[in-house]
C-alpha cells in the first residue's frame, strides 16, 4: 500500500547574520568583502611567540553582551557566542516573531567543532588540582551541541535542534539538513549555518605540523592566497554565518523580504585518503547539488569556491569544477575564494560563505580573491583576482570540502515565485 503524497516546500532565505574577521554584522561583512578587506594577521588573543604557525583570522571588537546577558555569556563558549550573535542578527533581519503560534515550528541546525581544542586547560586543572577542582560546566560551555542549544534557548524555539560536524563541509551540510527539514514539513523555518572559534595554540600547532597551515609568519596579511602559485597552506579563521531559511508559504504569508532561494544541496564522500582531496568526489557533490536544484551548469553565474589556499585543494577543486561543469562552462563561470580575506572557518566556513554567496546574488557583485599575484597554470579558472566585479547573478554554487573526504555543495537561486 502506498501512503499519501507528501508536499515538498520550497525554501527561501529571509534573514542573514554574520560575525567574521572582516566585520561583526552583515553590513560590515559585505562592505569588507566588496573592498577586499584583509582580516588576517598575527593572533592577539593568544601568545603565538613559540608556535609553529603565528597567523590567524580573528574576530575583532566583539561584544557578546550586545546579544547575551553577562551571566549567560560567561558560561557560553566563544564558538557558541558567535553562533548566538549571528543567529540573533538573522532572526531580527527576517522579521520572524517567536510566539505561541510559531515557537514549536522554528528549528536550529548549527555546524561547529565546539571547543575541543581548548579542553587542555581543564585537563591541566585536573592533573594539578584534582577531580574536585574541575569546572562542572565544561559540557555546557564547550560541548559541540551548545551552539545550537544556546541559540534555541535564547530565542525560545522548540523545533528541531541539531549539531553537524563533517569537518570543513559542515556549514554547507547544515544548510542541507535544514533544507530537508523544511521541504518535508518538519519545520516552517530553521536558523542554519556554522560557527567556529578554534584559533588556539593546540590547533595552530597540530595543523601546522600536519602541513595544512600557512607558515608565512613574517607576512601574515598575505598568508591566505587561494589559487596563487605561491600558496603554502590555509589560515585558520573564526566567527559565524547563519541564514534564516523559511518555507515559501510562511515567508509569503507574512510578507517577508526575500534574499533568494536555497534551491538544492548535494553531498559526497571521497573514500580516498585521510587528508588528500579527490576531484571525482568533489565533482560528485556539485553535480548532485545541480540535480537537486533542477539546474544546468549553463545556469551558474558565480561559484563561491572552497579555495583554501593549500597547494592540493586549490588544484583539485579546479579539476573538480571542470569535471562537474565541463571545461567550457568551467572557464566561463567566475569563481572566487572569500577565505583570502577571512581565513578558513573550518566547520563554520560554509556558514559565512553562504552569507557571502547570497549577498553576491542580492547585490550583483562578486567578492574578490585577494593576494592573487602569481597565476598557477593548474588553477586556470577565472578567480576574480584582487578586485570585486559587478555581475548580474541569478544562480550561485557554493562549495565546502572537508579534510578527510566529506563534500557538500549548495545552490542559491534568485527567487521568482
Amino acid at each position: 500500500m502506498s501512503g499519501p503524497t507528501r508536499q515538498l516546500h520550497r525554501v527561501l532565505i529571509t534573514g542573514l547574520g554574520a560575525v567574521t574577521p572582516i566585520g561583526n554584522t552583515v553590513e560590515d561583512y559585505w562592505a569588507g568583502l566588496q573592498a577586499g578587506r584583509n582580516g588576517i594577521g598575527r593572533p592577539t588573543l593568544i601568545d603565538p611567540t613559540d608556535l609553529v604557525v603565528q597567523v590567524a583570522g580573528e574576530v575583532k571588537d566583539f561584544d557578546i553582551e550586545q546579544y547575551l546577558d553577562r551571566k549567560v555569556a560567561r558560561r557560553t563558549g566563544r564558538f557558541a557566542q558567535f553562533a548566538a550573535a549571528a543567529s540573533l542578527q538573522a532572526m531580527a533581519d527576517s522579521g520572524m516573531e517567536v510566539n505561541e503560534e510559531t515557537r514549536d515550528d522554528i528549528g536550529v541546525v548549527m555546524a561547529t567543532s565546539g571547543d575541543a581544542f581548548n579542553m587542555g586547560q581543564e585537563w591541566e586543572v585536573y592533573l594539578e588540582r584534582g577531580s574536585a577542582k574541575v569546572d562542572p560546566f565544561i559540557i555546557t560551555r564547550m560541548g559541540q551541541h551548545m551552539a545550537a542549544a544556546r541559540v534555541g534557548r535564547q530565542i525560545g524555539v522548540r523545533g528541531p535542534n541539531t549539531t553537524i560536524n563533517t569537518a570543513c563541509a559542515s556549514g554547507t551540510d547544515a544548510l542541507g539538513h535544514a533544507l530537508s527539514l523544511i521541504r518535508l514539513g518538519h519545520a516552517r523555518a530553521v536558523l542554519a549555518g556554522g560557527a567556529e572559534a578554534m584559533n588556539t595554540p593546540l590547533s595552530l600547532s597540530s595543523m601546522g605540523r600536519l602541513g595544512a597551515l600557512s607558515k608565512r609568519n613574517d607576512d601574515p596579511e598575505h598568508a591566505s592566497r587561494p589559487f596563487d602559485a605561491d600558496r603554502d597552506g590555509f589560515v585558520l579563521g573564526e566567527g559565524a554565518g547563519v541564514l534564516m531559511l523559511e518555507a515559501e508559504e510562511s515567508a509569503l504569508a507574512r510578507g517577508a523580504r526575500i534574499y533568494g532561494e536555497l534551491a538544492g544541496v548535494g553531498w559526497s564522500f571521497d573514500a580516498a585518503d585521510d587528508t588528500a582531496p579527490d576531484a571525482g568526489g568533489q565533482a560528485l557533490a556539485m553535480t548532485r547539488a545541480l540535480r537537486d536544484a533542477g539546474i544546468e551548469a549553463s545556469d551558474i553565474d558565480y561559484i563561491n569556491a572552497h579555495g583554501t589556499s593549500t597547494p592540493y585543494n586549490d588544484r583539485t577543486e579546479t579539476e573538480a569544477i571542470k569535471i562537474a561543469l565541463g571545461s567550457e562552462e568551467a572557464y566561463r563561470v567566475p569563481i572566487s575564494s572569500t577565505k583570502s580575506m577571512t581565513g578558513h572557518l573550518a566547520a563554520g566556513a560554509g556558514g559565512i560563505e553562504a552569507v557571502a554567496s547570497v549577498l553576491a546574488m542580492h547585490y550583483g557583485c562578486i567578492p574578490p580573491t585577494i593576494n592573487y599575484e602569481k597565476p598557477d597554470p593548474d588553477c586556470d579558472l577565472d578567480v576574480t583576482p584582487n578586485e570585486a566585479r559587478a555581475v548580474d547573478i541569478g544562480v550561485v554554487l557554493s562549495n565546502s570540502f572537508g579534510l578527510g573526504g566529506q563534500n557538500a555543495a549548495a545552490v542559491f537561486r534568485r527567487y521568482e515565485g
